[in-house]
């Protein structure tokens, strides 16, 4: 592994924690501390999203335009500005124009640190990608337990250690991502190998899996949505929910070795891995139609990872075949826009349809939905024509 991927996976770490510090306390914020409604925190959030889309698809523009080192200086410098406002000021009002803010500036960060990890390392292939994807299911992991500690103590607090967690980002960028030279280690691209294909071929390529992108985090989001809530309603304790998250964050990274046999027989392969990574998270909400108990949603939460890890890091991977020479950042731009857009409308999608039909219902709808997402994975190259990517 290249010198340059240990700097993006160190600033990939802090980067994580700080944007994972506050989502999972920002409905409890919202609603025990400044008094607001479920419901009304539930559109801070949305708008939160929202922004986030369009700081995915500036992102990946600027990384294209004006390099990776630029781009993610300046997403983090604007973080940190909006971070340090916030923290001075988080009445209602402020909260929300600051948490909507930051939502836009965060997501100029992501597309760019992926297009740079397959520029740095050309040949890690999906390995590159996986690495990211890794380290930010650790940021994931941490910042959440974390700022739930640290809320216990003060919640003015929480404000402050998210500041000082991207202020330490903000120094490795300053410090280490200047040394980048994106003209010099641009990817290969099968495109370019294949010839003669259409400009806009590969484009059509991306929006059609980035559908499947959008239905798998309606569904995952169901976890931290209406899932959660659920939980609660069978008498599940909150520290028994967090326990599934920690679940997840260590079974990621637990598994790697056990996997690896199967990924690297589906290295030219992305479609499998896909199509069983999806199938796999549908199976998982078979298992949460039946929980009654602890167990059930342990094992239901097992299996969903067991999916994640097949599914997610290979997208960006996908991406960086695809994107034409010069396009790397727009096109990761475009699938991390997809993943905010269904985390976006999950969580109002879900608990419209809990409230009219109940949870069973909505697992049923979701094994559905998760299981017609595979039918872009597997049709997304046909735009590629005389291109072979199986």
């Amino acid at each position: 592994m290249p010198k340059r991927v240990w700097f993006l996976i160190v600033g990939m770490f802090f980067n994580t924690v700080g944007s994972s510090f506050l989502w999972p306390l920002n409905s409890i914020y919202i609603h025990n501390h400044l008094g607001k409604t479920l419901t009304m925190a539930g559109i801070v959030l949305m708008l939160n999203s929202l922004a986030g889309v369009f700081g995915n698809l500036l992102g990946g523009y600027l990384f294209d335009r004006i390099g990776g080192f630029k781009t993610i200086f300046f997403g983090v410098t604007a973080n940190l500005a909006v971070l340090g406002l916030l923290t001075i000021w988080h009445d209602f009002t402020q909260y929300v124009v600051f948490l909507t803010f930051l939502g836009f500036t965060s997501g100029i960060i992501f597309p760019s640190m992926y297009a740079l990890i397959g520029s740095t390392w050309p040949e890690g292939g999906r390995r590159a990608f996986n690495t990211l994807f890794l380290t930010n299911n650790v940021g994931v992991a941490i910042g959440p337990a974390l700022a739930g500690i640290i809320a216990d103590m003060n919640f003015e607090y929480v404000f402050i250690t998210n500041l000082a967690t991207y202020s330490i980002f903000f120094m490795i960028v300053i410090t280490t991502y200047r040394r980048f030279d994106i003209d010099g280690m641009a990817p290969k691209n099968i495109i370019a190998e294949g010839g003669g294909v259409h400009v806009k071929a590969p484009l059509y390529a991306i929006l059609i899996l980035s559908t499947s992108l959008i239905l798998c985090w309606l569904s995952y989001t169901q976890w931290s949505a209406t899932i959660s809530s659920y939980t609660q309603e069978l008498g599940m304790s909150l520290s028994q929910y967090s326990v599934l998250w920690t679940i997840n964050g260590l079974l990621i990274v637990a598994v790697q070795p056990i996997i690896r046999p199967l990924v690297r027989h589906w290295e030219d392969k992305l479609k499998n891995q896909l199509g069983f990574g999806l199938l796999l998270m549908s199976v998982s909400f078979v298992f949460v139609y039946y929980a009654d108990d602890f167990k059930m949603f342990v094992t239901a939460m097992v299996v969903l990872t067991l999916g994640e890890v097949f599914f997610t890091p290979v997208i960006p991977a996908i991406a960086n075949k695809l994107a034409p020479q010069g396009r790397q950042g727009f096109y990761q731009g475009i699938v991390n826009s997809a993943t905010t857009i269904g985390r976006m409308i999950g969580p109002l999608l879900g608990g419209f349809m809990v409230d009219l039909y109940g949870m069973q219902v909505l697992a049923i709808i979701l094994t559905i939905v998760l299981i017609v997402a595979i039918i872009p994975c597997l049709l997304f190259d046909r735009p590629l024509k005389r291109v072979k990517f199986e």
